[in-house]
């Protein structure tokens, strides 16, 4: 009863002060600032209904600012998206140790990616990490060591053009029942080049693609865990 009580105390004060933003991205070694090209939200907290239209680029609670910047990115590179507490944090304040859970990211293609809503089909998975099960530590601690820099890989296989970029995390410090896991995302706004278009990657639709009884989002973090499924499809490969 004591491990309850003090475990509850912690979910309410991590609820109140620990979410996060993604606040910039960095292409090709050029970080753009805050909001350029990504729609950063004028406040830090999570999105917590996976059937909402919110779960694809934030807004509703937290409402987003819009931005004209479409930032170019090469097909085959690596981008860098940068976490931050709140948009005045620096890289020691990314967001709180206990909200351990996976950091995901995504694509979808679209005719204009100043003015596309997000919310819909399209979406494709570009990247994910998990639960390393034999140390028993979670994306967000990598990420929060990183200084809130997630590393994005864009296919090269794909086609070029504009796309959204959403980059998640998924706080599950309070996941042990339904609706209690935490959705950080933002979408950013970018133009492809380079891409081959060899390949054209299976997609799926936010909301849509995540169910509250799914077994990566409702969970009990707070033992040992043999495995991990991370939310959404698999990661799309070249």
């Amino acid at each position: 009863m004591k491990f309850q009580n003090t475990f509850s105390l912690a979910a309410v004060f991590g609820v109140a002060s620990s979410h996060s933003i993604f606040t910039q991205l960095t292409s090709g070694g050029t970080q753009y600032g805050i909001g350029e090209g990504v729609r950063v939200p004028s406040y830090d907290g999570p999105i917590q209904d996976v059937t909402s239209n919110y779960i694809a680029c934030n807004g509703g609670p937290n409402p987003t600012t819009a931005t004209s910047k479409v930032i170019n990115v090469a097909a085959g590179s690596t981008v860098q998206a940068t976490w931050r507490h709140t948009l005045q944090s620096g890289p020691e304040d990314v967001i709180d140790a206990s909200h351990k859970g996976p950091v995901i990211a995504y694509l979808k293609k679209v005719g204009n990616a100043t003015t596309d809503v997000g919310y819909g089909a399209g979406w494709f998975k570009v990247s994910e990490a998990g639960l390393n099960v034999a140390a028993q530590t979670w994306a967000v601690t990598d990420l929060i060591a990183a200084k809130g820099v997630q590393q994005i890989p864009i296919p090269a296989c794909i086609a070029s053009g504009q796309y959204l970029l959403r980059a998640e995390l998924v706080a599950l410090h309070s996941a042990g029942s339904s609706g209690g896991a935490q959705f950080y995302m933002e979408c950013a706004q970018i133009n492809i080049t380079g891409g081959t278009g060899a390949k054209s990657p299976a997609t799926v639709s936010l909301p849509g693609a995540y169910k509250a009884s799914d077994p990566g989002i409702t969970i009990n973090i707070y033992q040992t865990l043999t495995s991990y499924t991370i939310p959404g499809p698999s990661v799309f490969k070249c």
